[in-house]
């Protein structure tokens, strides 16, 4: 529950985050971390075109750098791209300015005001500072997809459990996570248009 929800202790540390969208509406934002790789990428793109969904996608620098056509294949298919710094910089473990500087960097190739933290985390004075030019957006439902102590179906399960209005769900689109969400996305999309939700992507 910790991890899949984050706890409010966590949501009052990043209080202009988005944690979750409008309660009052029965849509979901659907997100993938640490991409793009071609192995991973085009398979999750494939499964979003065959339901006519859009999602939000928070890319590695690095990854734009050595997959630009994986990065041109999701802004031509209409998705949105966030920045996920350049390395996938752990707040905690860089000073200030190189987390800065590492995520300006990844932003010289991604180009978008929509930020996410790697590992959910940053420094207060990093939030301070990247909230000021940054749309930060966090999670509401974070699937776990990449744990090697889940399978697909405790993935799919973590989403029946902890979605609800207004969720942004997280998926990763990594090597680490691919077993777990070729299994989980296509079942959970699913399951989620059945019972009545929206998908939807960040103005």
């Amino acid at each position: 529950m910790l991890i899949e929800q984050p706890p409010l202790l966590l949501r009052w540390l990043y209080p202009s985050a988005l944690w979750r969208m409008d309660k009052k509406v029965k849509a979901v934002y659907l997100t993938f971390d640490d991409g793009p790789i071609p192995e991973v990428t085009p398979w999750v793109l494939d499964v979003l075109d065959r339901y006519g969904i859009k999602a939000t996608f928070f890319l590695v620098g690095d990854n734009v750098r050595k997959h630009p056509k994986e990065f041109q294949m999701l802004l031509e298919r209409g998705h949105r791209v966030g920045n996920h710094t350049f390395n996938h910089f752990g707040g905690f473990k860089h000073l200030d300015c190189d987390y800065l500087g590492n995520t300006e960097k990844a932003n010289e190739l991604i180009k978008s005001n929509l930020f996410r933290p790697p590992h959910g985390w940053m420094r207060w004075g990093q939030y301070r500072l990247l909230k000021n030019k940054y749309t930060i957006v966090m999670w509401d439902l974070v699937t776990r997809d990449y744990s090697k102590r889940l399978n697909g179906p405790q993935v799919l399960a973590k989403v029946k459990k902890y979605v609800r209005n207004g969720s942004i769900i997280t998926f990763h689109d990594s090597l680490k996570s691919e077993k777990n969400l070729k299994y989980a996305l296509p079942k959970a999309i699913e399951w989620l248009l059945e019972q009545g939700y929206e998908f939807k992507v960040f103005d």
